[in-house]
């Protein structure tokens, strides 16, 4: 797309936005063109936030469809809308509704902890939901004996589980994305760039999580990054956050951990990066694809996740 032919769509989308009182949450894991003409940029936790405290009438969400069922589920009387359709999520994928019934059955008395990259259905059947943000400290908050069953991602849940001891059953499932990072890549680019820290987000498997210099949510390693005096970071999660460190941290060097057996040098979310400059300009025109929510698995869906804000809001997330 020529700079002129950009620059007029991102001024019609301004200008619709305008005229509709709409506005555009954006995931850090989108590209830099989307986060900059976004009205918010955040992590899973911080657009939940985001979606539940807005004067919009329409929220166009630059993400994938678990993220805008719950923008849907927090606030059900607005539009809420999806440039793509197809951008879905091989975590929430992982987990089904029949088959997690199922699992439910035959693990019965346990509290039932969810992460928000779940579907709606999956929600509806949950006690409380999380991010990987505030996934430890929601676990930390409940008492010491409970039991819980935390789904979908194993690699979170053990991540919670060797933080905090608990008492839990994992669902096992994996994203697309944090599971196919390379140790041997990431050891060989230690090696060429001895000063830098490995930064790492939980939803990777333990052999990348051992080499980390720090683990945290999307939102934590920009943090991390933005106060941290290194000059150099080796990121283990989607890169479409670079794009923001970049912008925080000017000089700092920022490299993208490569997949296994790629040399693309990094590994995006394929689902993710479906979101275009195009499709938000004919999504915003058309007011199309719009993304309904049952009403029963709405007013099921809110609870755990309303319960998720206001354990947040407590513990100051």
């Amino acid at each position: 797309m020529s700079k002129e032919k950009s620059i007029d769509i991102i001024n019609e989308i301004n200008r619709m936005k305008k005229d509709k009182n709409a506005i555009i949450l954006a995931h850090y894991y989108q590209t830099g063109d989307i986060q900059d003409i976004a009205d918010f940029v955040g992590d899973s936790l911080a657009l939940s936030q985001k979606a539940a405290a807005n004067d919009a009438d329409i929220i166009l969400f630059a993400g994938v469809k678990f993220m805008a069922e719950t923008a849907k589920i927090l606030a059900p009387e607005k539009k809420v809308l999806l440039p793509d359709i197809n951008a879905g999520c091989s975590l929430a994928d992982s987990c089904k509704a029949k088959d997690f019934k199922k699992f439910l059955k035959e693990n019965p008395g346990r509290t039932v902890i969810t992460y928000v990259n779940t579907t709606a259905e999956i929600k509806a059947l949950s006690d409380i939901s999380c991010t990987s943000s505030n996934a430890v400290q929601i676990v930390k908050s409940l008492p010491e004996k409970e039991k819980i069953i935390f789904a979908p991602d194993r690699n979170l849940g053990n991540y919670v589980l060797n933080q905090t001891g608990r008492d839990i059953i994992i669902w096992n499932g994996t994203c697309h994305v944090h599971e196919e990072f390379s140790l041997e890549a990431i050891l060989k680019l230690k090696e060429e760039n001895k000063n830098a820290k490995v930064i790492v987000h939980p939803e990777c498997e333990l052999p990348i999580r051992m080499i980390a210099d720090f683990i945290g949510s999307t939102a934590a390693l920009l943090s991390f990054t933005k106060k941290n005096g290194a000059k150099c970071f080796i990121v283990a999660t989607e890169p479409g956050i670079i794009h923001q460190m970049k912008k925080e941290s000017h000089g700092k060097i920022f490299i993208p951990a490569p997949p296994k057996d790629s040399t693309c040098g990094c590994s995006e979310c394929n689902f993710m990066k479906l979101i275009t400059m195009e499709k938000i300009y004919r999504c915003i025109k058309t007011e199309k694809p719009e993304i309904n929510v049952n009403k029963k698995i709405i007013e099921a869906a809110h609870k755990p996740i309303q319960r998720m804000l206001e354990i947040s809001e407590q513990l100051g997330l």
